[in-house]
């Protein structure tokens, strides 16, 4: 009886359930012809015989499914512990089972008996592969006029490595739409007084804090342990403390609201690379200000995104439903084609987290306030079941290619020296690594030396690929360091360009675009003016027109990557695009630019 378990990062289920409309064919097959019917007759009938014979319900074939465990023997309990062991590894630390379901999907369900011995036996498999497991959800299906369930179970373990499930979460929104307030009420513990003491943590400058808006780039953290259970900073727990406590933590990048922060923002989602964008509307104002903008940035760079309706406590219902009908229109729009999903319960929370994470055009809306705390837990119940968006195979490619290290901020610490933040995209960086930075505005690479790095305000030996932390470079001169800078490995031998091609796509421009126009590039944590040298085939670009594009940079050479997304602006002008091709520093442009 024992069915295969999957795990929702990389295993789908092969067995299909078999079509309704099949049967029917088959059995009109062996029935005697009948006087033909006109074909709204016959439309009639098909319908109502689907009725009256429809199927048990199926869960999608993506799900984890198993059907009983069941006293198992000696033999099969080390082959499924064995099996759970290598899941874990897989998902990164998490696995989802669904107990009751057969491999085709179909919800057969279990008697209570059999349910909770299959349950103790997940239990016995958890506790021997160093992991706990958490009852997601329970449903009653119809079978047979019995009464049978069906479970939901998150099975959680603390990898070998001591190394956290680590998601990062980009918070976007209009400026006074509460997206500080909220990340204050989730990793602080407490609800805001409704007069913003909950954001004052996260604010980084006095102008922040007199203004109430947020202008440059913060970082909070939220934690949950292997029973699923919040670990933030409330009972007085310090940074190092929620991440030896966590099995899986949640980095939220604070970004700017306001349309004169908006390079920020953009800095913010093209560098510290994101896995979600959270996109915050107050109730009580709908779609204002650069939320739209916002939005169309984080689906021009591919980044999933949910939407959180704050502020529900100020306004009533009918206005919020007002808005999140406003935001439905929206995401269904062509330009989006999105598939918005309201949740309104825990298991709704659950369904969300799942598919989210399977399909990018499912977009949950959560409608939630950080006065009342209404609906926040399933917030945190959508955090806690969110899965990470690669498996530990693309894990394990990343690690095992050269250091790359994107520097993003600069800093100087008293007895500590200079310190670099940012993300790490490639290979493994240990304390005493020797590594190059560059490249200068002369175009060199330095050499260097890491003396300790920090991951989310603690000490940390290990950085892999993918994990932002900050790096401590001793006595090296800051004056030599600058954003959009790397440091990577003396054997990647890098290359830097003054000029490059892109193939672009223009989403808006008032006039023309064309050779001479200056715009503001975004490439990974490169940011820098650069103008148009040459489209190539064409004189001239409109709005929503496509070309290969020749770019220089103004002030210095920069390292990038073909195949890097990129994102220009200039005023009301944008566009997006990927590298296609560099040019090194030496080379002439027009030497190169014959039709390849």
């Amino acid at each position: 009886m024992d069915a295969q378990v999957a795990n929702h990062c990389s295993i789908k289920s092969a067995a299909k359930a078999s079509s309704p409309q099949n049967a029917a064919d088959s059995r009109a097959e062996n029935t005697p012809k009948k006087k033909p019917r006109t074909r709204r007759g016959r439309r009639g009938k098909r319908r109502r015989g689907k009725k009256a014979n429809e199927p048990p319900p199926f869960l999608p074939p993506e799900v984890n499914i198993d059907l009983k465990l069941v006293n198992p023997t000696q033999y099969r309990f080390e082959h499924l512990a064995t099996q759970l062991k290598w899941r874990l590894q897989e998902g990164r630390g998490e696995a989802v089972y669904q107990i009751g379901v057969e491999d085709n999907g179909l919800l057969v369900g279990l008697t209570e008996e059999d349910m909770k011995a299959s349950l103790k036996t997940l239990r016995r498999m958890a506790e021997k592969v160093g992991a706990d497991i958490t009852l997601l959800r329970e449903r009653e299906v119809d079978c047979d006029r019995a009464r049978r369930k069906i479970a939901e179970v998150l099975v959680r373990k603390v990898p070998d490595d001591q190394q956290f499930l680590d998601l990062r979460v980009a918070v976007l929104g209009n400026v006074d739409s509460g997206k500080s307030t909220l990340l204050g009420v989730l990793t602080q513990g407490e609800l805001d007084n409704g007069r913003g003491r909950a954001r004052l943590n996260l604010f980084r400058h006095l102008h922040e804090i007199q203004t109430g808006r947020t202008s440059s780039i913060s970082f909070e953290i939220l934690g949950f342990n292997s029973k699923g259970e919040v670990v933030n900073y409330s009972d007085s727990r310090t940074a190092e403390e929620i991440c030896e406590s966590s099995s899986k933590m949640i980095t939220f990048i604070d970004l700017a609201g306001h349309y004169k922060y908006l390079k920020t923002t953009i800095f913010g989602l093209t560098s510290y690379c994101p896995d979600f964008a959270m996109l915050v509307v107050a109730a009580n104002t709908g779609i204002a200000g650069t939320t739209r903008e916002h939005l169309g940035l984080a689906m021009a760079l591919k980044v999933p995104i949910f939407i959180v309706v704050s502020k529900v406590d100020l306004c009533g219902k009918s206005t919020v439903e007002k808005t999140v009908r406003q935001l439905e229109r929206v995401l269904k729009l062509p330009g989006c084609n999105k598939v918005p999903m309201v949740v309104s319960n825990p298991d709704d929370a659950v369904t969300a987290a799942q598919q989210f994470a399977q399909s990018s055009s499912v977009t949950p809306i959560f409608t939630l306030s950080s006065v009342s705390g209404e609906n926040l837990d399933l917030l945190k119940v959508f955090f806690n079941i969110l899965p990470p968006l690669s498996n530990s195979k693309e894990q394990e490619e990343l690690m095992q290619q050269l250091t790359e290290f994107q520097v993003d901020e600069i800093y100087s610490v008293p007895d500590v020296g200079t310190v670099v933040g940012g993300t790490l995209y490639s290979g493994v960086c240990r304390e005493g690594d020797r590594l190059v930075v560059g490249p200068t505005d002369d175009g060199r690479f330095l050499r260097l030396k890491v003396c300790s790095i920090h991951r989310n305000r603690s000490g940390c030996r290990v950085l892999r690929a993918g994990q932002a932390a900050t790096l401590a470079l001793g006595n090296f001169d800051r004056s030599l360091l600058r954003k959009g800078m790397v440091m990577v490995s003396p054997k990647m031998n890098p290359t830097i360009c003054w000029q490059f091609e892109a193939a672009i796509v223009l989403l808006f421009h008032a006039k023309t675009f064309r050779r001479g126009f200056q715009v503001t590039v975004h490439v990974g944590n490169v940011r820098q003016t650069a103008t148009v040298e040459c489209l190539l085939g064409k004189e001239e670009l409109r709005t929503g027109e496509r070309a290969v594009v020749c770019f220089r940079f103004l002030k210095h050479p920069e390292y990038l990557r073909v195949g890097a997304k990129l994102l220009f602006r200039e005023g009301v002008t944008k566009g997006i695009g990927h590298v296609t091709h560099l040019l090194p520093s030496t080379q002439n442009y027009h030497a190169t630019s014959d039709p390849r």
